[in-house]
């Protein structure tokens, strides 16, 4: 069992872009049977911790779609707020701390692994806390300049395995932990 933030970014590492919008990410393309690809990814998660940014951005396009909750799994929603839940999904708002949570969600995943969805500020979050195993990450060929982070917060991390699924370069990191030495100016 892993935590992992399986996630995809821009080349400038943006997750979204200002606007929270992520239409950069659909222009790609992608195999899911290909290296690092959702379905084989996605087989073996028992549990999903996600943002509310993210959570409200799923909820909002399903609405317009019509198409149901994508996730068997249960999910943990981080936020301060009351949001609204999805008929039929197995959606927990919670405003606890990261490793308490984590704790529910190791249950709740029974040996399988635990998907960190996004954003980038609650992987940091479980990288601070120590309990985020890898991170695997989709490159997408295009830059934003601006937006929502891929990671929030400077971690030491090992590189594990790389791919190429159609338009994205694909690499897989264990989390090594804090970066604790300065880096020099502009760097």
């Amino acid at each position: 069992m892993s935590t992992i933030y399986y996630t995809a970014t821009t080349l400038d590492g943006f997750l979204a872009d200002p606007d929270d919008s992520l239409d950069w990410l659909f222009r790609q393309n992608q195999e899911d049977g290909g290296p690092f690809g959702y379905e084989a990814f996605i087989a073996n998660v028992g549990a999903i911790a996600m943002g509310a940014t993210t959570y409200e951005w799923v909820r909002s396009h399903l609405a317009a779609s019509g198409e149901p909750w994508p996730y068997k799994q249960p999910t943990w929603v981080f936020t301060h707020r009351d949001l609204p839940l999805i008929d039929g999904a197995d959606v927990r708002l919670t405003n606890g701390a990261v490793d308490r949570v984590h704790a529910d969600l190791t249950r709740a995943a029974d040996g399988t692994d635990v998907w960190i969805v996004g954003g980038g500020a609650l992987a940091a979050d479980f990288a601070r806390a120590g309990l985020l195993d890898e991170i695997v990450v989709s490159i997408a060929p295009v830059t934003l300049g601006a937006g929502r982070p891929l990671l929030s917060g400077r971690f030491d991390l090992q590189l594990l395995d790389t791919g190429r699924n159609v338009d994205f370069v694909c690499a897989r990191y264990r989390v090594v932990g804090m970066l604790t030495e300065d880096l020099p100016d502009g760097e």
